[in-house]
């Protein structure tokens, strides 16, 4: 299983040299399965240049979506392989009690927000609420997922070929206010999801400063998502989901604060754009 990043940020940030080394595009993470199965992670503005690589032989891609803030779909429109009529595209999403997911979907993609409709789509386009269900199968790939703490219906997803497994949590408040996680693990929003992955995608959006101005906005702390990893046992964490004031250098001193523990039980890394992990 490679994995590829194509959007980092949880807003689009300022573009400039102050974000070349980590990026500045919103949630798009690339998924390629052994047997060519194609999942895509959320469809931020890094979908765009991820379509323009997706090969013309490709016959079906599954898009997987976390929740449906804008910052997580905002790239759709753009997605140059929506418009090819011989692929099979395949859409899911958090199921809400209020309206299905095209019907949520049809809200962002309309005027006056958007000018392209989503029947103007000319792939063959099916679209599937998620939350209900126990989890499902793309190829070669077992995707399952779970409600996670952020604000609206908002789902983290596990994918796992049988032999490795990666996680992916971009939104995600599991200490909710509190200076630690829960002393029960049973308490602990999507540790389920993460428990043993070779690989966790997570938010990591505040310092522990910032996260003290932000609580109940819905996103980790680094102390946070550290202690989560540690709890779920990973061999490897991803720091994702970058606050858009951040720059390279906050970024790299924070990442490079976190690289020098001696104890760290897991590999670590901030997120960046083109960054590939193979499993």
């Amino acid at each position: 299983m490679r994995i590829r990043l194509w959007g980092t940020r949880g807003s689009l940030a300022s573009p400039g040299p102050a974000t070349v080394r980590y990026g500045g595009n919103t949630s798009c993470v690339e998924v390629r399965a052994s047997d060519g199965s194609l999942v895509i992670l959320d469809a931020g503005t890094g979908i765009r240049a991820l379509g323009e690589t997706i090969e013309p032989e490709v016959r079906r891609l599954d898009l997987l979506l976390t929740h449906l803030h804008m910052d997580h779909i905002q790239g759709l429109g753009f997605f140059e392989p929506l418009f090819r009529p011989e692929l099979d595209v395949h859409i899911w999403g958090p199921e809400s009690a209020t309206l299905d997911l095209r019907g949520r979907l049809e809200r962002y993609l309309s005027p006056p927000l958007f000018p392209v409709h989503l029947s103007y789509f000319r792939c063959r386009l099916s679209l599937h609420d998620v939350v209900r269900l126990e989890g499902f199968r793309i190829g070669d790939l077992e995707v399952s997922m779970s409600r996670v703490l952020h604000p609206g219906p908002t789902v983290g997803y596990r994918i796992s070929d049988g032999q490795v497994s990666m996680a992916y949590i971009p939104d995600h408040e599991p200490a909710l206010g509190s200076g630690q996680l829960p002393d029960d693990p049973h308490w602990i929003s999507g540790l389920q999801l993460a428990q043993g992955v070779d690989l966790l995608i997570h938010d990591a959006q505040y310092t522990e400063d910032e996260y003290a101005e932000h609580v109940g906005w819905g996103h980790s702390s680094l102390a946070h998502v550290l202690q989560f990893a540690d709890l779920a046992k990973v061999k490897e964490l991803c720091a994702f989901h970058h606050d858009p004031s951040h720059g390279d250098r906050v970024l790299a001193e924070l990442e490079a604060r976190i690289l020098t523990r001696p104890d760290l039980p897991f590999r670590f890394s901030f997120a960046r754009e083109g960054a590939t992990f193979q499993l």
